[in-house]
């Protein structure tokens, strides 16, 4: 009974402790993590490019997404909160979580273009904003921050120890392919009845959404949207490229 009550605590779908806070300490905790292994890999970077330690650090990240998203949906299943309404991998985090193992599998530069400009730009989102209910010490809360933080750390791996970079063709690159990939989502809610990357509605929450119009036409604002946060993506590259030409 005391280790099914340890299992509920940590993995069940009631919330035994407080709710999660916005800026609480184990929100700035994971957010401290991120930057630090943020500076750690571009720290070693010229020390672990081409050696064990490179591989390592690549498959530790692909062990880390792929191991998100199984144990994401035994979570699903154990707690019986499974539906394909709203528990398919088709939110732009959960694509681009999909996309970063390929992209770390394959090491291929079109995957990297379009991964970077989604994952880094989703997932530093929700890092700083999250949608989350779970906190500190229960499974969800792991999850989300450990497979927010790997996204990202996927593609600064790509760019400083594989030494990829992205170019302006590649911002446009990424808004042709989150333009497919909203078709085919698009697709998928209506198949299910799921309103996945909220393209059938608006989050039922309180968001920023809720300032850029009513429905359809707040989709069109997200578009602006978008193509804004990937050219912000692509600036430090931009001004790279620039001092480089001087």
């Amino acid at each position: 009974m005391w280790g099914g009550s340890i299992i509920e605590h940590f993995f069940g779908r009631t919330n035994q402790g407080e709710p999660f806070q916005f800026l609480s300490g184990s929100h700035l905790i994971m957010v401290g993590l991120l930057v630090f292994l943020a500076f750690l890999l571009y720290f070693y970077r010229e020390q672990i490019r081409g050696t064990v330690w490179g591989q390592s650090v690549r498959i530790l990240l692909i062990l880390i997404l792929v191991l998100s998203e199984v144990t994401l949906t035994i979570w699903y299943n154990y707690t019986g909160v499974w539906d394909a309404v709203d528990t398919l991998p088709f939110q732009l985090c959960s694509i681009s979580l999909i996309l970063s193992v390929f992209m770390l599998v394959t090491r291929n530069y079109l995957l990297f273009e379009v991964t970077y400009f989604l994952g880094v730009g989703g997932a530093l989102q929700a890092m700083l904003t999250p949608e989350l209910f779970y906190d500190f010490p229960h499974y969800r809360y792991f999850h989300f921050f450990l497979a927010h933080i790997a996204i990202i750390v996927a593609s600064f791996y790509m760019i400083w120890i594989e030494k990829y970079i992205p170019t302006l063709k590649s911002v446009l690159k990424a808004f042709l392919a989150i333009n497919i990939i909203a078709v085919f989502v698009f697709t998928i809610n209506k198949i299910t009845g799921g309103n996945y990357m909220f393209l059938a509605h608006k989050p039922s929450n309180p968001s920023l959404i809720d300032l850029l119009g009513p429905y359809p036409w707040y989709i069109l604002s997200l578009e602006f949207v978008a193509l804004a946060m990937f050219f912000i993506l692509y600036i430090p590259f931009a001004l790279i490229n620039k001092k480089n030409r001087q």
